[in-house]
C-alpha cells in the first residue's frame, strides 16, 4: 500500500500519516527503488491503533508511551488518567448548566453571571438609587472571581435588608464632594465597621486584609473622604481580625 491507500484503510489523512512518520510515532516503511513508502498489514494494525487512541483524547506523546508498552500496562494507567479528566469537564459542564438554566429561569440580574452564592446574596437587596451602592455591589462581583467563599455571602445577607445599611449608603453618598478632614467621615467609617459581621470577619486570614493593589484601586474608585471613610474601616476591620486572632491564641 502507498501511503494514500493506507491513509484511506485507516481513516485518516496522508498528511497525518507524514506527521507520525515525522515525530516518530509510525516506523517508517520499506521505499522502494523510487522511493515510494510500501506500508504492510502491520503498518495498518499501528496506524489504526493510533487513530483510535487519539480519538480516545489521548496525546501524542501519551499514544507513543501506550505503543511502548506491549502488556498494555501503560494503556490501562492513561486511561484511567483521562477517565479522571473526563469525570472533572463532566463536573464542571454540570455546574455551568446548573448556573445556565438559573439565569435562563430569570429573572437575569445586571451582574451576572456571578456565583451562585453572590447571586443569591445580590437578589435579597432591594432596588436603590443609591450610587455607592452600586458601587458596592460592582466590587462584590469583582470580588467574587477571587473565589471569595459563600461563607462570607451568608454572613451577609442580613444586612441586605436592614434599613440602617441603606442609610449609611446615603450619608457615604453625601461625601462625594467633602473634604478628607470632613467631621462627618469619623464617625460614618466607625458605624460601617461595626455593621460588618463576625462571620464575614471569620473568613479573613488571622493576620487581616492585606492592602494589595486590588485594594488600592478599589479605594482609587471612590471620591477623596469616601475613600477615607472606606480606609479607616478596612484599618478597623483589620484590628478586629487581629484581636481575634491574639483571643485564641492566648486560649491555646
Amino acid at each position: 500500500m502507498r501511503t494514500g491507500e493506507i491513509a484511506a484503510l485507516v481513516g485518516v489523512t496522508s498528511r497525518a500519516v507524514r506527521h507520525y512518520h515525522h515525530i516518530g510515532l509510525l516506523p517508517e516503511p520499506v521505499r522502494r527503488a523510487n522511493g515510494y513508502r510500501v506500508y504492510g498489514v502491520r503498518d495498518a494494525v499501528v496506524l489504526a491503533r493510533i487513530r483510535r487512541l487519539t480519538e480516545l483524547g489521548l496525546g501524542l506523546d501519551e499514544v507513543r508511551d501506550v505503543l511502548a508498552d506491549a502488556q498494555g500496562h501503560e494503556l490501562m494507567e492513561v486511561l484511567a488518567g483521562l477517565d479522571a479528566d473526563l469525570a472533572r469537564q463532566e463536573g464542571e459542564i454540570r455546574e455551568r448548566r446548573r448556573r445556565l438554566a438559573r439565569l435562563l429561569d430569570g429573572p437575569v440580574l445586571a451582574e451576572e453571571p456571578v456565583s451562585p452564592a453572590l447571586a443569591e446574596l445580590l437578589g435579597t437587596v432591594p432596588t436603590t438609587g443609591s450610587p455607592m451602592a452600586a458601587k458596592d455591589r460592582e466590587h462584590l462581583v469583582l470580588l467574587d472571581t477571587t473565589g471569595v467563599g459563600g461563607e462570607v455571602y451568608a454572613a451577609l445577607a442580613p444586612l441586605a435588608e436592614d434599613p440602617a445599611v441603606h442609610a449609611l449608603y446615603e450619608r457615604l453618598d453625601a461625601l462625594a464632594g467633602a473634604a478628607v478632614d470632613d467631621a462627618r467621615i469619623s464617625p460614618l467609617a466607625a458605624e460601617l465597621a461595626a455593621a460588618v459581621p463576625d462571620g464575614v470577619l471569620a473568613a479573613i486570614p488571622s493576620q487581616g486584609p492585606v492592602m494589595t493593589g486590588l485594594g488600592e484601586a478599589l479605594l482609587d474608585d471612590f471620591a477623596p473622604a469616601q475613600a477615607e471613610v472606606v480606609r479607616r474601616v478596612m484599618a478597623a476591620l483589620a484590628e478586629r481580625v487581629a484581636g481575634r486572632g491574639a483571643g485564641r491564641a492566648a486560649l491555646s
